[in-house]
C-alpha cells in the first residue's frame, strides 16, 4: 500500500516525522477548485497544521491552506482553508476506519505532490510520539550526525 512520491513536491509536513510514528501511507487524490492547482503549483500551500477526518464513508483534509492564486477570477475560493475532500478507493477509506479507531492512530498529510498533473496528498497513519520518543530520536540523529562528520574528516585526512 504504501506509496512514495515521484513528482515535483510542492509543500511538506516535516513536523509530522517528529511527531508521529508513521506505520503506512496513502495516495490520496484532491478536490480542487477554481484556480487552487495554480497556487499548489505556485508553492502557495502549507499542510503543517492539516488533519483528516472521515465521515460518512469519505475522508476529508482539515486546515490546509492554500492561498488564493492573484491573477484569480470569480472561480477563485474566498477561504482558504476549507474542508477539502480526498479521494481514496472504498477498501483503503475502510481500512483507514478501522486504524484510526484504535487508541493513539491518526490520519496524518505528509507531503503533497503533483503526478501526471494531478495534485495528490500522501497521508500517513500515524501513532503519536511521548515525549521522550522525541528526545530518543534527536539523540540518534545527533549521534549520526557526529559519525558522518567524523568519517568525512577520516577521509580528508587519508587523501
Amino acid at each position: 500500500m504504501g506509496k512514495k512520491a515521484d513528482g515535483k513536491v510542492l509543500a511538506q509536513n516535516k513536523k509530522a516525522s517528529h511527531d508521529y510514528f508513521i506505520e503506512d501511507t496513502y495516495e490520496a487524490g484532491m478536490v480542487l477548485t477554481g484556480t487552487e492547482i495554480k497556487s499548489l503549483r505556485n508553492g502557495r500551500s502549507n499542510i503543517s497544521d492539516a488533519f483528516a477526518t472521515i465521515r460518512n464513508g469519505e475522508i476529508h483534509i482539515h486546515n490546509m491552506h492554500i492561498s488564493p492564486f492573484e491573477q484569480g477570477n470569480r472561480n477563485n475560493p474566498t477561504d482558504s482553508t476549507r474542508t477539502r475532500k480526498l479521494l481514496l478507493h472504498k477498501e483503503q477509506i475502510r481500512k483507514l476506519i478501522g486504524l484510526s479507531k484504535q487508541e493513539g492512530y491518526t490520519i496524518v498529510p505528509l507531503k503533497i505532490y503533483v503526478r501526471n498533473g494531478y495534485a495528490k496528498l500522501l497521508l500517513g497513519l500515524g501513532r503519536g510520539k511521548k515525549q521522550y520518543d522525541k528526545r530518543d530520536a534527536a539523540a540518534k540523529r545527533d549521534a549520526q550526525r557526529d559519525i558522518q562528520r567524523a568519517l568525512r574528516e577520516k577521509q580528508k585526512i587519508a587523501r
